[in-house]
């Protein structure tokens, strides 16, 4: 009877769309960091904002450990009518959450499970971290780039993959070394992770984590830095060559008003550059005019569609030689290093 009963409300609550609604829902927001971060957490708070500023009712957890995600996802729920969770662990507690509230919508950062109110969504990040990496090639004067790795999952790899490919643009014969500290968020494991790359002969560090930890150190160092997610240059200016980053009020922006016009419907959402929810910043003045140059060629052939990160041809760290364009599931479970990244891959 139950399951008869929730059927029920889902086909009423896809068929009324925004009706459902009397005037703009609201939305709730879980996040894995502080908005403080400076970072991934920051950047999502900033579309936030936007919707706040659009005229939705908003609220946020901060620094929701992702084991213990499940009960703030379900406190949301009952206050929201929309929830945005933003971690990659927070997947398998959000369907959870979803199926319970089945007149809710709910969409998922960066996974892949679905349901009738519960979609999932990301940014192609991987190729503004590719078009950041051009610069960061061209801009090592030793041959060598450190990366902060955070969590050792796909997307994480991925990204790794992408800075090492965009380096060897610059410079076909760079190095790239990889030291993972297991965490989104820990200044401290950052910065010791910064340092010990540096020691080790990087001359430019990149973080997939998210503090300005890294930025801080190389300025410390004297070596450069490409920031995470927003524009970490205000900490470090002298040695910030440019940033990856998110806009994340475009998409959200989109969502909700798809949801509150009842256009809505599950799925999976992984917008690219042209859409403009992943960028760079503006650059270091030591960069040449000709190192943007050879940056925005590839940015050019990227929005024009002639080509994708992964779709030219490259070679796996072990030799293997691919020549076929990766498909959206391949890049998405990622577990292989490119050639040029000096670091054995993650186990598992």
């Amino acid at each position: 009877m139950f399951a008869k009963i929730t059927g029920l409300i889902v086909t009423i609550f896809l068929i009324l769309g925004s009706s459902v609604w009397a005037g703009k829902p609201s939305v709730g927001f879980v996040y894995v960091g502080p908005i403080g971060d400076g970072g991934w957490t920051y950047a999502h708070d900033l579309g936030r904002k936007a919707l706040e500023a659009a005229g939705h009712e908003t609220s946020y957890v901060e620094s929701v450990p992702e084991g213990d995600s499940e009960r703030v996802i379900r406190k949301m729920a009952r206050k929201h009518d929309i929830v945005f969770t933003t971690s990659f662990g927070y997947m398998d507690p959000t369907l959870k959450v979803a199926k319970q509230h089945p007149d809710k919508v709910f969409l998922h950062c960066s996974g892949f499970k679905q349901d009738k109110n519960m979609a999932n969504y990301f940014g192609r990040m991987y190729q503004a971290k590719y078009l950041a990496a051009i610069i960061a090639g061209g801009m090592s004067k030793k041959g060598r780039i450190g990366i902060v790795g955070s969590q050792p999952i796909p997307e994480i790899i991925r990204h790794i993959n992408s800075i090492a490919l965009g380096a060897q643009q610059s410079n076909p014969d760079i190095e790239v070394e990889v030291l993972w500290i297991n965490s989104w968020f820990d200044p401290a494991k950052e910065s010791d992770a910064a340092q010990a790359l540096i020691d080790n002969g990087a001359d430019v560090i990149v973080t997939m984590a998210d503090s300005a930890a890294t930025v801080q150190v190389s300025k410390k160092n004297g070596v450069y830095a490409i920031g995470n997610d927003t524009d970490m240059a205000i900490y470090g200016k002298e040695a910030h060559l440019t940033a990856a980053v998110w806009n994340w009020d475009v998409y959200y922006l989109e969502a909700v008003k798809a949801v509150e016009n009842g256009t809505w419907k599950a799925g999976s959402d992984w917008w690219g550059l042209d859409s403009g929810i992943v960028g760079l910043t503006s650059f270091h003045p030591d960069v040449p005019q000709s190192l943007i140059r050879k940056m925005n060629k590839e940015r050019g052939k990227i929005l024009s569609g002639a080509m994708d990160v992964f779709d030219h041809g490259f070679t796996k760290q072990d030799g293997t030689r691919v020549t076929k364009a990766l498909t959206d599931g391949e890049m998405l479970g990622m577990k292989f290093y490119v050639k040029g990244i000096i670091s054995k891959p993650p186990s598992g």
